[in-house]
């Protein structure tokens, strides 16, 4: 996406001294030089400042290639070819001349389209003259996808250059990406780069002490980054960009300057070699050096004694309204990325222990193309309106190979576990996750929910049970219901058959009731308001969780008149109205769940909220359908948390952060919480979701963004015509799924990691017919005992071996000491994890030590 806006709001505020940070007296010089640009000339001989010949510039040429924005992925592919041939052109007429690209899905196409440009741009890169930056399949958003997704990029992108040129990058290069999240640090040293550059945010939106910066993750790990001032791209005489960059406080006078026409390619132009060549040829300039990424860093790194500053936490807020723009495609990359990581975890055990196979090239297939969604204009949601339709298509292949593995491998398990009685109906839940959960389990089977019946697992143990009306109208087809008791990553069999006596129900702890006016158990006391509010009352500890029962969690629309990007916006303040006129109905009445639809209303829009809650239980689920139907208004669900002194977590990539309770819009991934003190004590709310990315904290009071009304790829500098025709997003139905847990002490306490596996992770149920089979009824894979490491992955080597891999990552932020059972391979492994720690381990099926290894499997 162009950087315009963004440059001409930096260069506006810094003129009327009204920007967001403190520019200082560098902003006010920049001002006079920008409004200068297009009236005077490139700077002449003898015209540079005195100081200028202190500064040292490498001189990048880079064209930024958006992969999708407004044009489709096709496009993008001839762009790449056009501009890497015109650089190799310039690269013949210039023997000092060097160019600098990322993203290896370029680089694939240019191998599939053209070898011989390949094999020309391979010998450039021996030279030293064509730098492979990025280390990544493409410029990826990195505030949405997941830590897997993140190690994904590098896996993969850094093999392609590795395939193709024998080589990596060592230098990881975002530009344009919206925001960083503050874990990357961490993950750009385990996929074998040092370094890093970005762009946005930019000064207006994110003041740092200096454009060269260590950067330090919640780990401890540090990365030097540069933010390239101003912008990636320019096609023009750089005179004016370097008089830009010196009136600048930087703690160092070795500096980087991209140049080159962008966006939709170009690279370096005739003007852009004129001014450099002329600049290097004038006395009293700075001197200037073709140069790359890599070069400069490593010049940096010779210099004994400069003062680099060190910044800590995520690199926020550039374009707010992304995190919420189009919804489907926010939703289809989360539960793309579970269902791959479930399938694969799946496959690999299955490949071991029951015969599976573990489709291996079509899992690399599925993740390219979630890797390539995930490019930053696409899961931002600011691409034009037709590539959405090619990026369903594209997860729904992924979400294909995913179910594909998962179903294939269970069904091959299942066959050989033995069901021995006609009469009986036998399932097959399977846990993904490395340690013994309680699984909601819902399954549509042929069955007359009047004839008592029996569920039982291997033990012969009752399962408390419920039938409900089933997906599909036909004949006695009905949903049976229930919460597994399983095993730490693995299955057990589930027999259903009928009883000779009532089902299950008087002894069922802690029964659910449900009305119209509210669903209770013996933990929780669920309210709801003929405004649309619903209340919590928490018995546990005697108090209302949230702040009055007409004011509390509720429906909130504002008004959001901005573009695509939300540009110059970072909160969402303008109330407008709620979704209110609330209609009930009880649709489960108990005992193990009772479930309350309430219907909400505004303006031309309905959400359909069914509020479930079992039995025992302190989560609250919400199933919502969203009916949307407005322009330039945004949803959001308000939880105004009765706390003192709160402070809100936000989940994020292989970590989590605590921002400030000051209302700004943030990006997060699966959870966010809220906890303050009650009577001197920790208590708060976790809410868990399975499609949105949006959230703010305001004092006490939790937002989570449900949906915008946009016109598709708006850039504000095109003002909306009073009667335009306009392709809006979100318009429609859309579903989503959220979970309230209120908690007594602290979020890590409260398990809230745990929880969100748990809930957001696709619960795999196997059908099984009557047979024969050697298989136990049960049995475990794999666990772990820490409460504080998680297992993210389980897959093959991708180097074509047999070994496996393993990552798992602390998730509070705490030391910990774990031991990894490995059952299905007889072996153990026990390890320290330093705070927020990831470790990757390679484990040999035909023997020799487990190992740690870093993202790259190496």
């Amino acid at each position: 996406m162009s950087d315009d806006l963004d440059r001409r709001e930096f260069i506006r505020l810094a003129s009327l001294g009204t920007a967001s940070v403190a520019l200082g007296e560098a902003s006010k010089k920049l001002a006079g030089v920008a409004k200068s640009e297009n009236m005077a000339a490139e700077p002449s001989t003898g015209s540079w400042p005195p100081a200028a010949i202190d500064y040292r510039f490498h001189m990048v040429a880079y064209a930024h290639i958006d992969a999708v924005w407004l044009w489709p992925w096709h496009e993008a592919m001839a762009v790449v070819l056009s501009t890497f041939r015109s650089m190799l052109d310039r690269m013949q007429q210039d023997p000092h001349f060097a160019f600098s690209e990322t993203s290896a899905q370029f680089y694939k196409w240019v191998a599939e389209n053209d070898p011989d440009m390949l094999r020309e741009i391979r010998q450039r890169v021996e030279e030293g003259r064509w730098n492979l930056i990025g280390g990544w399949w493409i410029e990826p958003d990195v505030n949405m996808p997941n830590g897997e997704s993140l190690a994904r990029q590098g896996l993969y992108g850094q093999h392609v250059f590795r395939e193709l040129f024998g080589r990596q990058a060592k230098v990881a290069a975002n530009p344009d990406s919206f925001g960083h999240t503050g874990t990357l640090p961490q993950i750009l040293k385990l996929q074998e780069m040092e370094d890093y550059i970005f762009m946005r945010p930019m000064e207006h939106a994110k003041h740092l002490p200096s454009d060269l910066f260590w950067w330090e993750g919640p780990d401890g790990t540090r990365t030097l980054t540069y933010r390239i001032p101003f912008s990636y791209t320019d096609s023009h005489p750089v005179g004016n960009r370097l008089l830009e960059v010196m009136s600048l406080d930087q703690p160092v006078k070795d500096l980087m300057i991209f140049y080159g026409a962008g966006d939709h390619g170009g690279g370096a132009t005739s003007a852009n070699i004129a001014s450099i060549d002329k600049i290097m040829a004038t006395p009293g300039a700075p001197k200037l050096i073709y140069s790359t990424p890599a070069g400069y860093f490593a010049d940096i790194r010779s210099l004994n004694g400069a003062q680099i500053p060190v910044v800590e936490g995520d690199l926020q807020h550039h374009a707010v309204g992304c995190y919420t723009a189009v919804a489907q495609v926010k939703k289809d990359n989360r539960t793309t990325e579970q269902a791959l990581a479930t399938a694969e975890k799946i496959a690999a055990v299955g490949s071991v222990s029951w015969g599976a196979a573990y489709p291996r090239e079509e899992f690399h297939a599925a993740w390219e193309k979630v890797l390539f969604q995930q490019f930053h204009d696409s899961l931002a949601g600011s691409a034009n309106p037709e590539h959405y339709v090619t990026s369903r298509h594209a997860y729904g292949y992924a979400q294909d190979v995913a179910n594909q593995a998962i179903f294939l491998s269970l069904q091959r398990l299942a066959w050989q576990v033995p069901t021995e009685d006609p009469k009986s109906e036998y399932l097959v839940v399977f846990n993904p996750h490395a340690w013994p959960a309680q699984l909601n389990v819902e399954y549509d089977l042929d069955w007359d929910p009047l004839i008592p019946s029996q569920l039982t697992d291997e033990r012969n143990t009752k399962i408390a049970h419920q039938w409900v009306q089933a997906s599909e109208i036909i004949g006695d087809r009905h949903k049976l219901v229930f919460q597994a008791p399983m095993p730490a990553f693995g299955y057990r069999q589930f027999r259903l058959r009928r009883s000779g006596s009532a089902p299950l129900e008087s002894s069922v702890p802690g029964a659910v009731e449900a009305s119209p006016q509210s669903l209770e158990n013996n933990r929780l006391r669920v309210t709801f308001s003929p405004e649309g509010a619903i209340g919590i009352f928490d018995k546990d500890s005697g108090q209302e969780v949230f702040e009055g029962p007409i004011s509390g969690a509720r429906g909130v629309v504002l008004k959001d008149t901005t573009d695509t990007w939300s540009h110059r916006v970072y909160s969402y303040t303008d109330e407008i109205g709620t979704f209110g006129n609330a209609e009930f109905r009880v649709l489960e009445r108990g005992p193990l769940r009772g479930r309350v639809r309430m219907r909400t209303h505004y303006g031309n829009s309905t959400l359909e909220t069914d509020w479930i809650l079992y039995s025992g239980g302190r989560l609250l689920e919400a199933r919502c359908r969203l009916d949307w139907h407005e322009h330039l208004k945004m949803l959001r669900l308000s939880f105004p948390v009765q706390v003192e002194r709160p402070r809100s977590t936000y989940e994020i990539a292989f970590g989590h952060i605590e921002r400030p309770i000051d209302g700004m819009e943030n990006p997060g991934q699966r959870w966010i919480d809220l906890t303050g003190k009650r009577a001197g004590q920790d208590y708060g709310v976790a809410v868990i979701n399975d499609a949105k990315y949006g959230y703010s904290v305001l004092h006490n009071e939790m937002r989570v963004s449900i949906a915008r009304g946009s016109v598709y790829a708006h850039d504000l500098g095109t003002p909306l015509k009073p009667n335009g025709v306009y392709i809006w997003q979100d318009q429609g139905i859309q579903t989503f799924r959220l979970w309230l847990l209120p908690h007594a002490g602290t979020w890590q306490a409260a398990g809230i990691v745990r929880a969100a596996e748990e809930h957001v992770a696709p619960v795999p149920v196997q059908y099984q017919g009557i047979h024969r089979g050697s298989k136990p009824q049960s049995g475990s894979f794999i666990s772990v005992d820490a409460p504080n490491v998680v297992v993210t992955a389980l897959k093959k080597s991708e180097n074509g071996d047999n070994d496996l891999i393993l990552r798992c990552y602390e998730t509070q932020g705490r030391q910990a000491s774990a031991t990894l059972e490995l059952g299905f391979l007889n072996r153990r492994w026990s390890g320290n994890f330093r705070p927020f720690e990831i470790k990757t381990l390679r484990i040999p099926l035909t023997g020799g030590a487990i190992r740690e290894v870093n993202l790259l499997e190496r």
